[in-house]
């Protein structure tokens, strides 16, 4: 089980310390005097060749995370149990532990109005130099009326766990009106309830508050995963401890396929050709909510792991991950969410597929978004400018070699495409897949949960 372990996690448990950043153009440290630093396209073609430069992100001692320090958790305690409260919902807690990790960076709460508004209409949020940052997605907290009265005049709110446990303040709250249909009409492109996101935000409160947060706590969840909740931080101690001179993710809230791991491994290999000697993979699961039909993350951690056991992809060079977030389903909004909180961790390069973030209409008539739709807005979205994106290649399971690879059009009768749908059929009827579609470990595992649920 170590194996699978990324070696900041293992330092918390007893393993070796993590080293400390060392300054490098990976980690946001300043350049050289002299030094030549080419400019990435935002889109690269699959034979481009440039030299090895990768994006500079975000330097780590300018991540803004949330956190207090030990010696004021006592008295910040102590004051907390004097003002009036919040009781947060699941929801509500993950995206306490997205903002208190630097996931979100520079939020420094949940947004005010201004926040709120510029992120609900631009995508972005402008700084105090007059740069923008990239925040697509609202992060606000949800209140009703009752409490919006007691707080009213409140200089801070301290802010509950489900149960009911003191996990942050709030500190100058701002409550403002809380138009659901509006920000689900331009979160989604669709104001229908049966959205599983948009469910959430029409069993809101009717306000929002924002306002300066102290979390006084790490967010875990005793779920024995928290191991691979690695923060923004860690991630990028870990990249220093594996020598990585790149970073790129594959963000998914699925089980790996054969077809992932080629297009991952072939990632890699565009990153080896272009000079880089180390590139590592972040391979990073949705961790918050999602919807109903979704595997859970347990499972989808278990399969991952079988993947990397059965070499599918290399653990040497790959970290497997969770990030916080929950799901939204917003499509080509979301997945500059998605990119920009990875920006957040360090990364430089980013796969996106078809369809990242979508769902099925919940009129059950078509898909949502244009599926390639993500892809391109990411290529042109302010704010994420040193954001790399990978090209995506569709992978198949093509009759002739049995086993996942490539689609070439030249021979479409080749290739069989296993949906999601259909890839489910098979495993709720306990059925074995394609020779090569997955690995035999990791198929296991679903066939064990569909088996559970049934």
């Amino acid at each position: 089980m170590a194996a699978f372990v990324p070696a900041a996690a293992s330092a918390r448990l007893g393993g070796r310390p993590a080293p400390a950043i060392q300054s490098s153009a990976l980690f946001g440290a300043p350049v050289a005097a002299g030094a030549t630093v080419s400019t990435p396209a935002r889109l690269l073609s699959p034979t481009m060749t440039v030299a090895p430069s990768a994006p500079t992100q975000l330097a780590i001692e300018d991540l803004v995370e949330l956190l207090v320090p030990a010696d004021q958790v006592d008295a910040l305690t102590a004051e907390a149990a004097t003002l009036p409260s919040v009781t947060l919902t699941d929801v509500d807690l993950q995206w306490v532990h997205v903002l208190s990790e630097g996931w979100a960076s520079p939020l420094k709460g949940f947004m005010r109005e201004d926040e709120y508004l510029q992120s609900l209409h631009f995508n972005c949020i402008r700084q105090p130099d007059g740069s923008l940052t990239n925040q697509s997605v609202p992060i606000v907290l949800a209140v009703d009326d009752a409490t919006k009265e007691s707080a009213a005049d409140a200089a801070a709110i301290a802010l509950k766990d489900p149960s009911g446990e003191v996990v942050a303040i709030l500190r100058d709250p701002e409550f403002y009106e809380h138009n659901k249909e509006e920000r689900v009409a331009r979160s989604f492109g669709l104001t229908d309830a049966r959205h599983p996101y948009a469910e959430i935000i029409y069993n809101s409160g009717d306000w929002l508050v924002g306002g300066d947060l102290q979390v006084l706590r790490h967010i875990t969840y005793g779920d024995g995963l928290d191991e691979f909740r690695l923060t923004p931080r860690q991630l990028r101690e870990e990249y220093a401890a594996r020598g990585a001179d790149a970073v790129f993710v594959f963000q998914l809230r699925n089980p790996i396929h054969n077809g992932h791991a080629l297009l991952m491994t072939s990632c890699r290999e565009q990153l080896l050709e272009r000079g880089f000697k180390n590139p590592i993979l972040l391979v990073h699961q949705i961790g918050g909510k999602v919807k109903g039909d979704d595997i859970p993350l347990a499972e989808r951690i278990a399969q991952n792991k079988c993947v990397l056991a059965e070499g599918a992809l290399d653990p040497a060079s790959t970290i497997l991950g969770i990030a916080p977030s929950p799901m939204l389903y917003g499509g080509p909004t979301e997945v500059q969410w998605h990119a920009k909180s990875r920006v957040n961790a360090g990364c430089q390069f980013y796969i996106v597929g078809r369809d990242p973030a979508g769902m099925s209409h919940p009129n059950g008539e078509r898909d949502m978004f244009n599926p390639w739709h993500g892809k391109k807005v990411l290529s042109m979205a302010p704010g994420l400018e040193k954001l790399e994106i990978l090209p995506f290649r569709v992978a198949a399971f093509d009759k002739t070699i049995n086993k996942m690879a490539f689609f070439d059009p030249s021979r479409a009768d080749d290739f069989v495409f296993i949906s999601g749908s259909k890839m489910r059929k098979i495993m709720r009827e306990g059925g074995s897949p394609p020779p090569g579609f997955m690995v035999p470990s990791g198929w296991q595992v679903l066939v064990d949960y569909y088996a559970k649920v049934a």
